[in-house]
Protein backbone atom coordinates (compact mmCIF):
# COMPACT_ATOMS: atom_id res chain seq x y z
CA UNK A 1 0.00 0.00 0.00
CA UNK A 2 1.25 3.39 -0.80
CA UNK A 3 -0.58 6.46 0.78
CA UNK A 4 -0.45 10.30 -0.50
CA UNK A 5 -1.36 13.45 1.08
CA UNK A 6 -2.51 16.09 -0.93
CA UNK A 7 -3.50 19.60 -0.11
CA UNK A 8 -6.07 22.15 -2.00
CA UNK A 9 -7.36 18.67 -2.97
CA UNK A 10 -11.56 20.18 -3.52
CA UNK A 11 -10.85 21.43 -6.93
CA UNK A 12 -8.53 22.23 -9.71
CA UNK A 13 -4.75 20.99 -9.92
CA UNK A 14 -5.25 19.16 -6.03
CA UNK A 15 -8.16 17.21 -7.19
CA UNK A 16 -6.86 16.11 -10.41
CA UNK A 17 -3.87 14.72 -8.10
CA UNK A 18 -5.90 13.22 -5.30
CA UNK A 19 -7.32 11.20 -8.42
CA UNK A 20 -4.77 11.06 -10.90
CA UNK A 21 -2.98 9.24 -7.39
CA UNK A 22 -6.26 7.00 -6.65
CA UNK A 23 -6.27 5.61 -10.07
CA UNK A 24 -3.04 4.72 -9.83
CA UNK A 25 -3.93 2.14 -7.08
CA UNK A 26 -2.54 4.72 -4.16
CA UNK A 27 -4.81 5.80 -1.04
CA UNK A 28 -5.13 9.36 -0.98
CA UNK A 29 -5.87 11.48 2.31
CA UNK A 30 -7.81 14.57 -0.05
CA UNK A 31 -7.32 17.99 2.12
CA UNK A 32 -8.88 21.08 1.69
CA UNK A 33 -11.41 23.87 2.78
CA UNK A 34 -14.93 23.13 1.08
CA UNK A 35 -16.18 19.42 2.54
CA UNK A 36 -18.58 19.56 -0.33
CA UNK A 37 -16.23 19.50 -2.82
CA UNK A 38 -13.76 17.13 -1.26
CA UNK A 39 -16.67 15.05 -1.60
CA UNK A 40 -17.24 15.27 -5.17
CA UNK A 41 -13.62 14.34 -5.07
CA UNK A 42 -14.06 11.63 -2.78
CA UNK A 43 -17.15 10.14 -4.97
CA UNK A 44 -14.47 9.14 -8.08
CA UNK A 45 -12.92 6.68 -5.64
CA UNK A 46 -12.97 4.68 -2.84
CA UNK A 47 -9.65 4.96 -2.37
CA UNK A 48 -9.70 9.03 -1.28
CA UNK A 49 -10.45 9.74 2.65
CA UNK A 50 -11.35 13.46 2.85
CA UNK A 51 -10.02 15.79 5.69
CA UNK A 52 -12.44 19.33 5.50
CA UNK A 53 -10.61 22.02 8.12
CA UNK A 54 -8.33 25.17 7.89
CA UNK A 55 -4.48 24.90 8.05
CA UNK A 56 -2.72 27.78 9.29
CA UNK A 57 -0.86 26.46 12.18
CA UNK A 58 1.70 24.06 13.21
CA UNK A 59 -1.01 22.01 15.09
CA UNK A 60 -3.33 22.37 12.43
CA UNK A 61 -0.92 20.43 9.79
CA UNK A 62 -0.13 18.56 13.37
CA UNK A 63 -3.71 17.05 13.68
CA UNK A 64 -3.71 16.45 9.57
CA UNK A 65 -0.73 13.88 9.46
CA UNK A 66 -1.86 12.30 12.36
CA UNK A 67 -5.28 11.64 11.19
CA UNK A 68 -3.55 10.72 7.86
CA UNK A 69 -1.70 8.36 10.10
CA UNK A 70 -4.85 7.48 11.81
CA UNK A 71 -6.52 6.22 8.76
CA UNK A 72 -3.68 4.39 6.83
CA UNK A 73 -0.78 3.61 9.39
CA UNK A 74 1.49 5.25 6.89
CA UNK A 75 2.85 8.32 4.43
CA UNK A 76 4.71 7.37 1.71
CA UNK A 77 3.97 11.11 -0.65
CA UNK A 78 3.44 14.51 0.86
CA UNK A 79 1.43 17.01 -1.88
CA UNK A 80 1.68 20.74 -0.90
CA UNK A 81 -0.77 22.11 -3.65
CA UNK A 82 -2.88 24.26 -1.69
CA UNK A 83 -2.20 27.69 -2.32
CA UNK A 84 -3.79 31.10 -3.02
CA UNK A 85 -2.62 34.26 -4.95
CA UNK A 86 -3.42 37.91 -3.73
CA UNK A 87 -2.38 40.37 -6.47
CA UNK A 88 -0.37 44.05 -5.65
CA UNK A 89 2.45 45.97 -5.98
CA UNK A 90 3.92 45.93 -2.60
CA UNK A 91 2.35 49.35 -2.31
CA UNK A 92 -0.71 47.58 -2.92
CA UNK A 93 -0.43 44.59 -0.44
CA UNK A 94 -1.50 44.98 3.23
CA UNK A 95 0.30 43.29 6.39
CA UNK A 96 -2.89 40.91 6.50
CA UNK A 97 -2.43 40.03 2.79
CA UNK A 98 0.93 39.49 3.20
CA UNK A 99 0.70 37.24 6.22
CA UNK A 100 -1.93 35.09 4.42
CA UNK A 101 -0.21 34.48 1.30
CA UNK A 102 3.00 33.69 3.49
CA UNK A 103 0.76 31.39 5.55
CA UNK A 104 -0.65 29.36 3.13
CA UNK A 105 1.91 29.33 0.53
CA UNK A 106 4.88 28.67 2.26
CA UNK A 107 4.20 28.24 6.14
CA UNK A 108 1.76 25.35 5.35
CA UNK A 109 4.45 23.24 3.30
CA UNK A 110 6.88 23.97 6.37
CA UNK A 111 4.62 22.57 8.95
CA UNK A 112 3.29 19.52 6.95
CA UNK A 113 6.80 18.66 5.58
CA UNK A 114 8.10 18.96 9.08
CA UNK A 115 5.44 17.34 10.73
CA UNK A 116 5.60 14.16 7.98
CA UNK A 117 9.05 14.03 7.50
CA UNK A 118 9.25 10.85 10.13
CA UNK A 119 7.11 8.91 8.43
CA UNK A 120 8.68 9.82 4.87
CA UNK A 121 12.24 8.73 6.16
CA UNK A 122 10.92 5.53 6.65
CA UNK A 123 9.16 5.22 3.77
CA UNK A 124 11.96 6.51 2.12
CA UNK A 125 9.08 8.46 0.36
CA UNK A 126 8.90 12.18 -1.91
CA UNK A 127 7.50 15.29 -1.10
CA UNK A 128 6.29 17.29 -4.03
CA UNK A 129 5.51 21.72 -3.92
CA UNK A 130 3.42 22.64 -6.09
CA UNK A 131 5.28 26.18 -6.70
CA UNK A 132 5.00 28.31 -10.01
CA UNK A 133 6.60 29.78 -12.54
CA UNK A 134 6.17 33.06 -10.63
CA UNK A 135 8.29 31.35 -8.18
CA UNK A 136 11.08 31.30 -10.87
CA UNK A 137 11.03 34.63 -11.91
CA UNK A 138 8.67 38.04 -11.47
CA UNK A 139 5.56 39.06 -12.28
CA UNK A 140 3.53 41.47 -11.93
CA UNK A 141 1.00 42.88 -9.40
CA UNK A 142 2.17 39.42 -7.40
CA UNK A 143 4.58 40.76 -4.75
CA UNK A 144 3.47 38.36 -2.01
CA UNK A 145 2.58 35.51 -4.46
CA UNK A 146 5.93 35.33 -6.19
CA UNK A 147 8.40 35.90 -2.66
CA UNK A 148 6.15 33.08 -1.35
CA UNK A 149 6.42 31.05 -4.39
CA UNK A 150 10.51 31.58 -4.72
CA UNK A 151 10.58 30.61 -0.88
CA UNK A 152 8.99 27.81 -2.00
CA UNK A 153 11.80 26.55 -4.59
CA UNK A 154 13.98 26.85 -2.40
CA UNK A 155 12.36 25.58 0.67
CA UNK A 156 12.32 22.23 -1.65
CA UNK A 157 16.50 22.89 -2.75
CA UNK A 158 17.15 23.09 1.02
CA UNK A 159 15.20 20.05 2.09
CA UNK A 160 16.16 17.41 -0.52
CA UNK A 161 19.95 18.54 0.00
CA UNK A 162 19.20 17.73 3.90
CA UNK A 163 17.66 14.45 3.04
CA UNK A 164 18.82 13.03 -0.25
CA UNK A 165 21.44 10.79 1.77
CA UNK A 166 18.34 9.40 3.74
CA UNK A 167 16.28 8.69 0.74
CA UNK A 168 13.62 11.63 0.70
CA UNK A 169 13.41 13.19 -2.93
CA UNK A 170 11.69 16.58 -2.43
CA UNK A 171 10.83 18.25 -5.96
CA UNK A 172 8.99 21.25 -7.11
CA UNK A 173 6.44 21.38 -9.75
CA UNK A 174 6.22 24.93 -10.93
CA UNK A 175 2.94 25.31 -13.54
CA UNK A 176 2.47 28.13 -15.30
CA UNK A 177 -1.41 29.52 -15.73
CA UNK A 178 -3.47 26.02 -15.44
CA UNK A 179 -6.83 25.94 -16.44
CA UNK A 180 -8.61 26.09 -12.60
CA UNK A 181 -11.28 27.84 -10.52
CA UNK A 182 -7.85 30.08 -9.43
CA UNK A 183 -7.34 31.18 -13.14
CA UNK A 184 -11.12 32.09 -13.21
CA UNK A 185 -10.65 33.96 -9.56
CA UNK A 186 -8.03 35.83 -11.92
CA UNK A 187 -10.40 36.89 -14.39
CA UNK A 188 -12.69 37.91 -12.30
CA UNK A 189 -9.87 40.07 -10.48
CA UNK A 190 -8.61 41.54 -13.41
CA UNK A 191 -12.15 42.42 -14.54
CA UNK A 192 -12.21 40.27 -17.63
CA UNK A 193 -14.31 37.95 -19.52
CA UNK A 194 -13.15 34.68 -18.47
CA UNK A 195 -12.56 33.70 -22.25
CA UNK A 196 -10.86 36.46 -22.97
CA UNK A 197 -8.80 35.96 -20.39
CA UNK A 198 -8.10 32.42 -21.25
CA UNK A 199 -7.22 33.54 -24.99
CA UNK A 200 -4.67 35.95 -23.64
CA UNK A 201 -2.90 33.68 -21.17
CA UNK A 202 -3.16 30.98 -24.01
CA UNK A 203 -1.34 33.69 -26.53
CA UNK A 204 1.29 34.90 -23.43
CA UNK A 205 3.44 31.25 -23.65
CA UNK A 206 4.52 29.69 -27.34
CA UNK A 207 2.69 26.74 -26.78
CA UNK A 208 -0.45 28.82 -27.43
CA UNK A 209 -2.81 27.00 -24.86
CA UNK A 210 -2.41 26.80 -20.82
CA UNK A 211 -2.34 23.34 -18.87
CA UNK A 212 -4.49 21.50 -18.26
CA UNK A 213 -4.74 20.17 -14.21
CA UNK A 214 -4.45 16.32 -15.27
CA UNK A 215 -0.74 17.26 -16.98
CA UNK A 216 0.36 18.69 -13.95
CA UNK A 217 -1.18 15.58 -11.62
CA UNK A 218 0.58 12.97 -14.42
CA UNK A 219 3.81 14.96 -12.96
CA UNK A 220 3.17 14.42 -9.60
CA UNK A 221 2.48 10.99 -10.37
CA UNK A 222 5.83 10.22 -11.92
CA UNK A 223 8.10 12.49 -9.22
CA UNK A 224 6.06 10.31 -6.26
CA UNK A 225 7.27 6.39 -8.47
CA UNK A 226 10.35 4.87 -8.30
CA UNK A 227 11.75 5.61 -11.96
CA UNK A 228 11.76 9.24 -10.44
CA UNK A 229 14.08 8.03 -7.85
CA UNK A 230 17.04 10.26 -8.65
CA UNK A 231 15.15 13.32 -9.56
CA UNK A 232 15.45 15.36 -6.37
CA UNK A 233 16.04 18.91 -5.33
CA UNK A 234 14.79 19.90 -9.00
CA UNK A 235 12.13 22.12 -10.42
CA UNK A 236 10.03 21.37 -13.64
CA UNK A 237 8.40 24.29 -15.56
CA UNK A 238 5.23 23.13 -16.71
CA UNK A 239 4.20 26.15 -18.94
CA UNK A 240 4.82 25.70 -22.62
CA UNK A 241 8.08 26.93 -22.69
CA UNK A 242 6.84 30.03 -21.50
CA UNK A 243 10.50 30.48 -19.61
CA UNK A 244 12.27 29.03 -22.18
Amino acid sequence: MSVVLVTGASSGIGAAIAIAFAEDGWDVMAAGRDEGRLEEVADVSERIVTWAGELAEADDCDELVADTIEEFGEIDCLVNNAGIILRGTIGDTTDDDWRRTMSINLDVPFFLSRACLPYLLRAEGSIINIASDWGLRGGERAAAYCASKGGLVLLTKAMARDHAGEGLCVNAICPGDVDTPMLTAEAEAEGMDIDEYMEAAAESVPSGRVAEPEEVASLALFLASDAAAHINGTTIAIDGAGLA
